[in-house]
């Protein structure tokens, strides 16, 4: 897949999963899109996995299932991220 559709799904991705996951997310666009490619990287890879069996890096066409996979993935590392940047009010 080339650049610019990684681009396109990781923007679409990170919106849909900000959208979805309660809470003030940080970062902007440029996050959103970040955050969206990882999660396409992290959903394709687990994508895999459970499919085949086998860790491979992979990442998912820019379908709706991809899209949906991609969601996922991004889910999870707005997740991880929100648990490294949280700030402990202590």
């Amino acid at each position: 897949m080339n650049i610019i559709a990684w681009v396109v799904l990781g923007l679409i991705a990170g919106a849909i999963a900000k959208a979805i996951y309660p809470g003030h997310q940080g970062g902007g666009i440029l996050g959103t899109i970040i955050l969206g490619i990882i999660g396409a990287f992290v959903g394709g890879t687990l994508g895999v996995f459970f499919s085949t069996g086998k860790l491979a890096l992979a990442a998912p066409a820019l379908s709706i299932p991809g899209i949906f996979v991609a969601v996922i993935g991004a889910l999870v590392a707005v997740f991880l991220w929100n648990l490294i940047t949280r700030r402990s009010t202590v």
